[in-house]
């Protein structure tokens, strides 16, 4: 659960030397990192589908996959995930060349222990990450109303982390409902702005006349209604984050006038000759595809390159069910408390239903759906009808184990265990496999089911 964790920095060490590997554990919990370990990449690549960490330190030279190949994987899914390679002085050339494609840096053995420890404070720094915090803060607070354990959402978290210190604009593509919003004001709130206003509006909820005014402001006696003057948004947000929704509704011709504010950081309310200096970090969002809007001549070229200087796209529900659980269960706690129930929990075949189901409508949906369920449940744990009934019998649309493609299937089995916390016997009847196929299975590609466990209170 982002925002929900220890507030340690996590390090993924791997090394098919154990001594190394023992070493390196203790050299960096005793300098107060959350250290896990892997003696193999391919035992690496499994751990990070169970989460995330911070830094990866891997050995070059390995048995099997060796350290380019796993950087190269990571690479692949997690491009912010920072990695440094510890080689020896016969492979200095081979590291070299591995930091040319992106590798943060190497150190070759044997070293001390300051200087990794340098090396690592230094790659965190750059990946927006702070140091072991004896103060005990929380680096993830920014995004505490964000609760995932989905890798790409982990993936696209560390981006906006990164892009929150610096004034650069961001595009957040994402369906209705997945939290386009949430993730903006996060952004906000990681960023040196934070202490001043955050403004949201939807571009595609208000007519264009009342639009223009609302961004721009006006002065009294502008246009019929105009009793007073308004001082709009983008005023309203000096020094602070102004959020676009949906700026793929925004009519052409206040396309035209929003670039022009952008480019000259000043805002003309209407009707009014006089300009207002501004300072101000746009974040727009959209459900639509920008370019196909180009091509068809709705949205202008030169404002999409002017927004989307860093692109965030927020996966569908649908695509990070291993978080449904944490959500649901979530949302049930605000809710009884709204509602002044008593309600444990779900009851097993309920939350199947809520894994299995389509969610069109993204995490929205599922949070009206637990509400509507809250509202009419009587007993302790809420029945699986409850939950067909808010959902309008939508059927399962989980895929059996047959029709995931094959290169999915490490992360399919995954997000099984994740689901179930590791219970191999639930896991293997969601997958629609008997225990023992299922366990060969998890043998072949290193997932053991101990590491989904949830940790005990």
């Amino acid at each position: 659960m982002i925002g929900k964790t220890a507030p340690h920095t996590n390090i993924l060490v791997v090394d098919d030397d154990p001594d190394l590997l023992r070493l390196m554990q203790i050299r960096l919990s005793a300098a107060g990192y959350a250290v896990t370990t892997a003696d193999s990449a391919e035992r690496a690549l499994a751990q990070l589908t169970v989460a995330r960490p911070q830094l990866v330190v891997t050995d070059l030279r390995m048995s099997g996959m060796d350290g380019i190949a796993l950087f190269e994987a990571i690479h692949a899914e997690n491009p912010a995930l920072p990695v440094i390679i510890l080689t020896a002085h016969g492979t200095i050339p081979e590291a070299v060349a591995a930091v040319k494609r992106g590798v943060f840096g190497y150190l070759t053995k044997p070293f001390e222990a300051k200087v990794l420890l340098a090396e690592i404070e230094r790659a965190l720094a750059l990946a927006g990450v702070s140091q072991p915090a004896e103060s005990g803060g929380d680096d993830q607070a920014w995004c505490k109303d964000i609760i995932t354990r989905n890798p790409a959402m982990q993936d696209m978290l560390a981006k906006a982390r990164l892009v929150a210190d610096s004034d650069a604009s961001v595009l957040i593509y994402g369906e209705s409902g997945t939290g386009k919003e949430l993730l903006a004001r996060a952004i906000h709130d990681a960023s040196p702005r934070r202490d001043r206003p955050f403004v949201a509006i939807n571009c595609g909820a208000i007519p264009e006349q009342l639009l223009e005014s609302e961004l721009f402001g006006h002065v009294k006696g502008s246009f019929t209604g105009a009793t007073r003057d308004h001082k709009g948004l983008f005023l309203t947000a000096d020094r602070g984050t102004l959020f676009l929704d949906e700026i793929g509704d925004m009519p052409l011709a206040l396309q035209v006038k929003l670039l022009r504010t952008l480019q000259e950081r000043h805002v003309r309310p209407v009707g009014s000759t006089q300009t207002f200096d501004m300072d101000v970090r746009v974040i727009s969002a959209t459900h639509r595809n920008l370019e196909a809007e180009m091509a068809a001549g709705n949205f202008r070229d030169d404002l999409f390159y002017r927004l989307n200087v860093v692109a965030l796209t927020l996966p569908p529900l649908a695509e990070r069910r291993e978080d449904i659980p944490l959500l649901a269960n979530h949302f049930l706690g605000l809710l009884v408390e709204k509602y002044k129930k008593t309600i444990n929990g779900f009851a097993p075949e309920a939350m199947e239903l809520l894994v299995g189901a389509a969610w069109p409508g993204n995490v929205r949906q599922l949070y009206n759906v637990v509400e509507q369920s809250v509202a009419l449940c009587t007993a302790p744990l809420i029945p699986v009808s409850w939950v067909q009934q808010a959902i309008q019998h939508q059927q399962s649309e989980f895929a059996s184990f047959e029709d995931a493609r094959k290169k999915f299937e490490r992360d399919y089995l995954a997000q099984l265990l994740k689901i179930t916390d590791g219970n191999v016997t639930q896991a293997a009847r969601l997958a629609k496999r008997n225990r023992t196929e299922f366990y060969k299975l998890l043998q072949r590609h290193q997932l053991d089911p101990k590491i989904f466990k949830s940790p005990c209170p």
